[in-house]
């Protein structure tokens, strides 16, 4: 596998953790590194890249990091709504370990954005004063998700959105998706590369996607935004648990089998405990990702409104929803520009609300009261 072939429209970041993990001790490397940039940027995957070269970068070693099973990488990743400080500490307790096998002990913590002010502190302690042979590589959407005192005592390295051609391309040349396809994926999803390779390659999650549009574009009284609200939750738990199922599965079986039950077997008493805490943390996943999946519809409309908006203002502008551009200049005729920024202030206002724990089924509500339309100028085609 090429070192770098997951990373799109990424070059100059690229070059950067290129160089350092090829400078030795020279100033061009440092211990510490933040990669920003938006979702679906590749922060991840820029990360894991960079690891792999500073562990070798050869096959062996990338195909190591890859399965994460490496024995001079630690990684912290979460699928729930926070990093628990007992993740933080069990984390900075392997990093002062000696490398076993090459120059660098590296550290990756994914979504570092996701810990609380206490946990960061943990952190904070370790990047103060590392081992000389250990690296850190955090990745948070911005700076600014992260305390100044991480922010002060990290090399950044930012990611930039890539054009919707090169993830298309992405799309075509690493999982074999039909250009036609790949292009409308990557549109869609608005150069969100795991979103596009979900569009493209799985056919309920477009349905899904047409189905979210068609039902705010549905909405012409108060009993229609109540009932599009709990369509559109019903939408984003399908996601959810269509994207949380199958790992769930393997995860329990892969913890029966290494506690030496067999398919079917009775779990003994004894080893109950480990299950219920594998149980606990599939739940706290699932929270995480049902609220996941409501910020993708959301992104979603928005992506819709804005249509909307460029076609009333007469902007010269690729629609992001081309497939239903008709539907979008009816709605486009039925309103003013003025009601179609409300509706994008109350979207925004939505995902503000639900990340703060306001229950979701009352912040789309409100939301999508913003989004009546006359039903004689938004009829169907």
């Amino acid at each position: 596998m090429a070192l770098w072939s997951e990373l799109t429209g990424q070059a100059a970041a690229i070059e950067v953790v290129e160089a350092a993990a090829s400078a030795g001790d020279s100033s061009a490397m440092t211990h510490s590194w933040l990669i920003t940039g938006p979702p679906g940027s590749g922060r991840s995957n820029l990360a894991y890249a960079f690891a792999a070269a500073l562990l070798g970068g050869d096959e062996a070693t990338q195909q190591q990091v890859a399965a994460r099973t490496h024995p001079d990488l630690g990684v912290l990743s979460t699928d729930r709504v926070i990093i628990s400080i007992d993740e933080v500490r069990a984390l900075v307790a392997t990093s002062q370990f000696s490398p076993s096998v090459g120059r660098y002990r590296v550290m990756v913590i994914e979504d570092a954005d996701r810990m609380a002010e206490r946990t960061s502190n943990v952190l904070l302690k370790a990047l103060e004063e590392p081992p000389p042979r250990t690296v850190w590589i955090l990745c948070a959407p911005s700076e600014a998700d992260l305390i100044p005192t991480i922010r002060s005592r990290v090399r950044t390295v930012r990611l930039r959105v890539p054009d919707a051609d090169e993830v298309a391309d992405l799309l075509v040349r690493r999982d074999g998706v039909d250009p036609t396809l790949a292009a409308t994926a990557a549109r869609q999803a608005q150069s969100h590369i795991g979103m596009a390779h979900r569009l493209a390659t799985n056919v309920e999650a477009r349905e899904r996607r047409a189905r979210t549009l068609d039902t705010a574009l549905g909405i012409h009284r108060v009993s229609d935004a109540v009932f599009a609200a709990a369509t559109l939750l019903d939408l984003a738990k399908a996601d959810a648990e269509a994207i949380t199922q199958e790992r769930d599965e393997h995860e329990r079986e892969s913890a029966l089998r290494s506690l030496g039950v067999e398919p079917g077997g009775t779990v003994p008493a004894k080893l109950r405990s480990q299950l219920k805490n594998l149980e606990d943390d599939q739940k706290r996943r699932a929270t995480r990702s049902l609220r996941d999946g409501i910020d993708r519809i959301l992104v979603d409309l928005l992506s819709l409104y804005r249509d909307i908006l460029l076609t009333q203002l007469g902007v010269p502008s690729e629609p992001v929803n081309l497939d239903i551009i008709d539907r979008v200049r009816r709605a486009a005729e039925a309103s003013t520009p003025e009601q179609t920024l409300q509706t994008m202030d109350a979207i925004a206002i939505a995902r503000r609300r639900i990340d703060a724990n306001v229950a979701p089924a009352l912040a789309l509500e409100a939301m999508l009261v913003s989004a009546i339309r006359p039903e004689r100028a938004a009829g169907r085609g």
